[in-house]
């Protein structure tokens, strides 16, 4: 093969194969090579499709497909969607031997633009976690420096992309796990607006706040997977009716016009947060300047130290009130392992002992807390409180938006920490979600795009972008003016074993 499979962008392998320039056996078997040779360490896939059947479903759509905009591409998606005749483990032994009986929303669109699911991808178990450690079967590794974590809840979903062992992939976005990962691993990633793309087939952790979204190695490849999953679906009544953004021609009009005349606020009290590393302050603030290069107006913009300080203890009581109901039916009777009860065993003690065997540490502290806060006496002290401030968030976000185009902010508040570091400090762990869970509270779009590295790692800031369908465009015209000013696209790591990587 005269290209390397593993460099090739999502857009640009599908072009090779619908001009009959990459044959898809080839193509697939580097790709199957590459997971084989380095899936052993970075543990970015819980399950994979066989190589047979992958080439057989990638002919099949570029024969029946071929005008399809992803006509034979391979696409990895997140262990908490459904895949038909694939395991939905959520990262958690309480699901290990669950298979997908029925596609969700998303896959069905990625198949109907004739995208290949190739496998299901890590994730920090039933997504609760940032830094990719909680999952049962392994912590994924960053592909830039395995030492340390590629972010999380979608972990897998990150270092598939970043390692080049999948062109793109689908994760999930409850408070940053989409931003995260992708901004510690030199992609692009995208957290929708609510509404904007379906949650049907999508494992609940927190519904309201919750998203799936793309994440890839170029703006271009970032829109096509977005208008490939977006649109209205009658089995989510969550789904806005209108039609989705044109995020391809957004992404052009940036990439080859810039963004002359756009305002974007730059955010500085979150700068300014004793939760910031500088090394992050900074990178936002080069994004800013790259920005001015390219004719957009960059104004300081102040959330308020109340949204500031409060946005990210208000999400995690809603986001655990949430969790604490979706998590009530993994109980060895409607889901999970069916273990027989012991002997006069009440059914609460059964409960009880299934959930300690089977859920992780992380998921139990979550389900725990949000029951209590939840129960008679506390709700109207957290959880009423919490929607309260939520709204607050969400008001004074959409009050910033009127005068700008979208808003600039870090998505890492620092680099990533190496594994172990964080995982046991519960403070230090939720901390991580700080400029990130603002987008989730509103409801608003936020999209991730990498700008410089730090520590060698390429390393990315976020947009936040206004209410409906243009306000979503001018994030992925924004993101395109960046991708020209950096040249930052299809970074692809090289690790080792060892914890060294190159850039290439």
């Amino acid at each position: 093969m005269a290209v390397e499979a593993h460099r090739l962008g999502l857009l640009e392998a599908a072009r090779l194969l619908r001009e009959g320039l990459l044959d898809p056996e080839e193509y697939y078997a580097a790709l199957y090579d590459r997971v084989r040779r380095l899936d052993g360490f970075l543990r970015a896939f819980t399950s994979l499709k066989p190589l047979e059947e992958a080439v057989a479903e990638a002919r099949r759509s570029l024969e029946t497909r071929r005008g399809a905009p992803l006509a034979g591409v391979p696409v990895a998606v997140k262990d908490n969607i459904h895949v038909k005749g694939l395991p939905v483990t959520c990262g958690s032994r309480m699901l290990e031997r669950y298979v997908a009986v029925y596609d969700a929303t998303v896959v069905e669109r990625l198949r109907a633009a004739g995208a290949v699911v190739i496998g299901k991808t890590n994730m920090d178990e039933f997504a609760m976690g940032s830094t990719g450690e909680t999952s049962a079967f392994g912590a994924a590794r960053n592909p830039w420096s395995p030492g340390r974590v590629p972010g999380g809840s979608s972990s897998g979903s990150a270092a598939a992309v970043a390692a080049g062992m999948a062109p793109g992939a689908l994760g999930s976005d409850t408070g940053g796990s989409i931003r995260l990962p992708a901004a510690w691993t030199g992609l692009y990633g995208y957290k929708p607006l609510y509404g904007r793309v379906s949650r049907y087939g999508l494992v609940s952790y927190a519904d309201s706040l919750e998203q799936i979204g793309p994440m890839a190695r170029s703006v271009l490849d970032l829109a096509a997977l977005l208008e490939a999953i977006a649109g209205p679906d009658e089995r989510d009544a969550t789904t806005l009716p209108e039609e989705p953004p044109a995020a391809v021609a957004a992404a052009e009009r940036g990439l080859e016009e810039g963004a002359e005349g756009m305002r974007v606020g730059l955010v500085a009290d979150l700068l300014e947060h004793p939760g910031v590393d500088p090394r992050a302050a900074r990178l936002v603030e080069r994004a800013a300047a790259l920005l001015e290069r390219q004719g957009v107006e960059v104004v300081e913009a102040r959330l308020g130290r109340d949204v500031v300080d409060y946005s990210l203890p208000a999400y995690y009581v809603i986001a655990m009130a949430e969790a604490s109901s979706n998590l009530a039916r993994y109980d060895g009777v409607r889901y999970g392992p069916r273990v027989p009860p012991e002997p006069w065993e009440s059914w609460n003690r059964y409960y009880s002992r299934i959930r300690a065997a089977y859920l992780g540490e992380e998921v139990k502290t979550r389900i725990m807390l949000g029951a209590w806060m939840l129960s008679s006496g506390y709700r109207d002290q957290y959880y009423i409180r919490a929607l309260k401030l939520r709204r607050l968030v969400r008001d004074r976000l959409r009050s910033l938006l009127q005068g700008m185009d979208a808003l600039l902010l870090p998505s890492a508040v620092a680099p990533p920490p190496r594994l172990g570091e964080a995982v046991g400090d519960p403070e230090r762990l939720y901390a991580l979600d700080l400029a990130n869970v603002p987008a989730n509270l509103s409801g608003l779009p936020a999209l991730v795009a990498p700008v410089d590295t730090v520590d060698s790692i390429p390393m990315g800031v976020q947009l936040l972008g206004g209410p409906g369908r243009r306000g979503e465009e001018k994030l992925f015209t924004l993101a395109g003016a960046l991708e020209a000013a950096t040249g930052m696209k299809n970074l692809v790591a090289e690790p080792t074993p060892a914890g060294t990587s190159a850039e290439v």
